[in-house]
């Protein structure tokens, strides 16, 4: 089969997701996932993972998962180093669950640049380090991943692994808000109360220049596959 036929097929198979018709969406990816095509094999994976027209096997959702990621499918490679970090479909390895995470993280994966900032900040699988951790939450928020905002927030308003800043704090922390982070909200509450009147005018001035930009930025976006 072509490229473009199995691009074609992997669509079509997504369509019939979205509707709900599982059974013909693996039908689609099956094949393509057996004969080595990387995104059909994260489709399968995720299948799996969340027993959509199969028994949910967390092993089976693994080692599909596992196909994808050594193709190079950025996702997969997320999901893997989770799944490693969790031990979920197979057995907990916290070096492989950082090597996947770092390889999903370069490639542009909000929640590996999340996670990772979390094990940084554990200091779980990776000596902890909150200067690196708020670097990955940085990552991670700047592309819109709200519990990353939401974290960075917090570590501006503790100056942890960052100086501590009142108006990042603010900032940060709003645009976790807006999207019904409850910590983020409680801890805005918090901050504000602190601020003054020109810190408030900063802060309120930086949320709106990024919700400009997120809305000339919303035209590019292209829809990840849900693995």
């Amino acid at each position: 089969m072509q490229a473009s036929q199995e691009d074609a097929a992997i669509e079509e198979g997504r369509r019939a997701y979205m509707a709900r018709d599982f059974e013909r969406a693996r039908a689609l990816w099956l094949p393509l996932a057996e004969g080595g095509n990387a995104e059909a094999q994260a489709w399968v994976g995720s299948l799996y993972a969340n027993g959509d027209g199969v028994e949910a096997d967390a092993a089976a959702a693994f080692a599909w998962y596992l196909k994808s990621a050594e193709g190079r499918n950025v996702l997969a490679q997320s999901n893997v180093g989770a799944m490693y970090a969790m031990g979920n479909g197979v057995a907990q390895d916290m070096a492989e669950a950082v090597r996947w995470l770092r390889r999903a993280a370069r490639g542009g994966d909000a929640n590996a640049r999340f996670n990772l900032g979390v094990l940084y900040s554990q200091g779980n699988g990776v000596p902890q380090n909150h200067t690196r951790a708020a670097e990955w939450y940085r990552k991670a928020a700047e592309t819109g991943h709200y519990q990353s905002q939401a974290r960075l927030g917090h570590m501006y308003l503790a100056g942890e692994g960052v100086k501590r800043d009142r108006v990042q704090a603010f900032l940060w922390l709003s645009l976790a808000a807006r999207h019904g982070i409850g910590s983020a909200l409680t801890a805005l509450e918090a901050v504000v109360k602190e601020m003054s009147s020109d810190e408030k005018a900063q802060g309120m001035r930086l949320v709106a220049e990024w919700r400009g930009k997120a809305a000339s930025d919303a035209d590019v976006l292209i829809d990840p596959v849900p693995v």
